[in-house]
């Protein structure tokens, strides 16, 4: 009898814990994670070039960086860790999204990317700017905050 009177005291305690544990991983699923783009949510999200071809409007409401990649490319693969970290960071400043170059070779080529990574960096306002290479953590961070965010 002891027994069930100690357990049902400690109850209230295993739910108050049960429930902080839930209240941090919704906050965890908060974070904004690393989207792979198809040609029709490229058009949704970043520029709608059948459109507008012949003038750049960015379609959206926070700065992005848009990587082109490929699964087999041994550099892409060492940027990866680099920008899953920045996308932590700057967690609801900036947008990062991927672009699989062998699943969408027509939005490769309206960039003219002819090798990988290749990183186009888009502002709010202004045109976008592009970078190819795997480039070290410390340079993107200053690409985001001068280029993105107007930060020095």
């Amino acid at each position: 009898m002891k027994t069930i009177v100690t357990l049902l005291a400690l109850l209230p305690a295993v739910i108050l814990f049960a429930g902080d544990k839930d209240a941090s991983e919704k906050t965890k699923e908060s974070k904004i994670k690393i989207m792979e783009l198809t040609k029709e949510e490229f058009i949704n999200r970043v520029y709608n070039y059948e459109a507008n071809p012949n003038e750049w409007k960015y379609e959206g409401d926070k700065p992005c960086i848009v990587d082109f990649h490929a699964t087999w490319c041994a550099p892409c693969k060492m940027l990866a860790p680099s920008l899953e970290e920045i996308n932590q960071e700057y967690n609801g400043q900036i947008y990062i999204y991927k672009v699989d170059v062998d699943k969408s070779p027509e939005l490769a080529a309206i960039f003219g990317v002819r090798s990988v990574p290749t990183l186009l960096w888009i502002p709010l306002e202004g045109k976008p700017s592009i970078s190819q290479g795997a480039l070290p953590k410390s340079q993107l961070e200053s690409i985001v905050n001068k280029t993105l965010l107007n930060k020095e």
